[in-house]
């Protein structure tokens, strides 16, 4: 499995809104600028995070694009799942039912599964918050007093 540009961009504007809202709508031309990507590739990207749900777009002269939770709220899977799709690493995972003709005598579908739980675990427990909180343990913007 590998996560597109797409899947990235779509990762990088969400915490940069995140980051940057305080509650009042992110411009896109701002999110392209300060996170170098294209305001096209981003239109599109925006318009299947607004899609799923994960974005509210307001419009005017103080519009943009606000999230539609607080960033404990979202997932990483969340939105790696509205930009790509099924992050499931072979085809016979993806959906609910198994419909591989193999699926009951294949000796590597338990490693596949495992694989598939190992990921999903992973981003399904990995929030924007959690993101955002060690990028500023790492940048030594957090200050501890005991």
């Amino acid at each position: 499995m590998k996560i597109s540009t797409k899947g990235r961009y779509a990762l990088r504007m969400m915490l940069y809104i995140a980051e940057n809202s305080d509650k009042l709508p992110v411009a896109l031309k701002d999110v392209a600028e300060q996170t170098d990507i294209s305001l096209k590739y981003l239109e599109q990207i925006v318009s299947l995070l607004s899609k799923n749900g994960l974005l509210k777009s307001q419009r005017g002269a103080q519009g943009g694009y606000i999230l539609t939770r607080t960033p404990d709220k979202y997932s990483v899977g969340d939105i790696l799942r509205a930009t790509e799709g099924d992050l499931a690493p072979v085809s016979c995972l993806e959906g609910e039912v198994n419909v591989c003709p193999r699926s009951q005598t294949c000796t590597t579908i338990d490693f596949w599964k495992g694989l598939d739980k190992v990921i999903s675990d992973y981003v399904d427990n990995t929030t924007l918050a959690d993101i955002i909180e060690k990028n500023q343990i790492k940048q030594g913007q957090y200050n501890y007093y005991i």
